[in-house]
Parts: C-alpha cells; structure tokens; sequence
C-alpha cells in the first residue's frame, strides 16, 4: 500500500479523507494526518484542519460526505450479499478516489 503514495503524498490524505467520509478513518491514519496539520498548511499556504485543506485542494463541495457515504452504504451491501463477505472500506476509498479524482 505504501507504493500507492510514492511521489503522490497528499493522495494519502485524499484517501484518508473518504475513509473519514464513510466512518471508517482508523485511529493512526486520523492521528498521522493531524499531526501533518503543520506541514499542509505551509505546503498550500493555508490554514484549517487537514479535511478542510483536502476539501479545498479538491474543490470537494459540503455535501460529498454525505453521497460518498451513500454510496459506501448501497455498493457494501450489494458487495456482501453477492460475495458472502464483508466489504473493505479501505478498497473502497482508493476505488472511490481512483474513478472520481484520478491518480493525485
């Protein structure tokens, strides 16, 4: 996995930011991306929390949480019920971030 942010750091944060989206943001990825507060905001100069700067960066608008959620919620119950076997929110996110926002 950590291939997927060789050369494309704020990718990590991206995917981090869908995981928080669908309630599935572990406790270490939510305490890296917190504790890289500081360099985002003087890499982009800007201030905020890190979802903040990643809404802004991407020109996510305030209601995305909302339908990525809903799509987690649809696409993890077809999942299971076709494959007998519980999602990956972290599949998905990568998966989500992929299709919608392209290699980052």
């Amino acid at each position: 996995m950590s291939d997927r942010y060789t050369d494309k750091p704020f990718l990590r944060f991206v995917d981090a930011w869908v995981l928080q989206a669908i309630g599935h943001l572990d406790d270490a990825t939510a305490a890296y991306c917190k504790a890289m507060e500081p360099q985002l905001h003087k890499s982009f100069g800007t201030t905020g929390s890190w979802p903040q700067i990643v809404a802004r960066q991407m020109k996510l608008g305030p209601d995305l949480p909302a339908q990525v959620r809903k799509i987690w919620e649809e696409g993890k119950a077809r999942f299971e019920a076709a494959n007998g076997t519980s999602a990956d929110p972290v599949q998905f996110a990568m998966i989500y971030v992929d299709r919608n926002f392209g290699q980052q």
